[in-house]
C-alpha cells in the first residue's frame, strides 16, 4: 500500500486591511521544506529572506517570481512562517491574496507552484 503524503498548510496574513481569512498567503510545509534545503545546498546566509513577488505576464497575466533577497524596500512587508523569512512587495501582495505556494514533483519535472484560485484565465503553467 503506498502512503500519500498530504502537506500541512501555513496561513500568512497580508496585513491588507479589509482583507479576510481567505485573502490570506499560504505555503505547504513541502514548499517550507523545500526553501530550507536550497538554501542549505546552496550556502544561502539566514539572513536573506525568500523574496516573493509578481509582475505582468505570462499566460494568466500575472508571472510569480521567487528568490532569495538580502534587502528590504520601504515599500516591503516583511512575514515569518516557521524559520522563514519572506518579504513581499505592496503591489505584489494584493496579487498573492489566496495563493497557495507548493512544490511539487511530477511527469513534467519538479519545482515551484503558485496555485492561484482567483484566477480564471490560466492555462495550467503556473505562469
Amino acid at each position: 500500500m503506498v502512503e500519500t503524503l498530504i502537506p500541512t498548510l501555513k496561513r500568512v496574513s497580508t496585513g491588507i486591511q479589509g482583507a479576510e481569512k481567505l485573502d490570506d498567503f499560504l505555503i505547504t510545509s513541502t514548499a517550507l521544506q523545500t526553501v530550507e534545503q536550497v538554501k542549505k545546498q546552496n550556502e544561502i546566509e539566514d539572513e536573506y529572506y525568500l523574496r516573493l513577488g509578481t509582475r505582468m505576464g505570462g499566460c494568466s497575466g500575472i508571472q510569480y517570481m521567487l528568490g532569495f533577497d538580502s534587502e528590504v524596500n520601504d515599500n516591503d512587508k516583511i512575514v515569518e512562517v516557521d524559520d522563514l523569512k519572506m518579504v513581499i512587495d505592496n503591489h505584489s501582495l494584493f496579487y498573492l491574496q489566496g495563493v497557495t505556494l507548493d512544490y511539487a514533483e511530477g511527469a513534467q519535472g519538479a519545482g515551484f507552484t503558485f496555485n492561484n484560485p482567483n484566477n480564471e484565465h490560466s492555462c495550467g503553467c503556473s505562469n
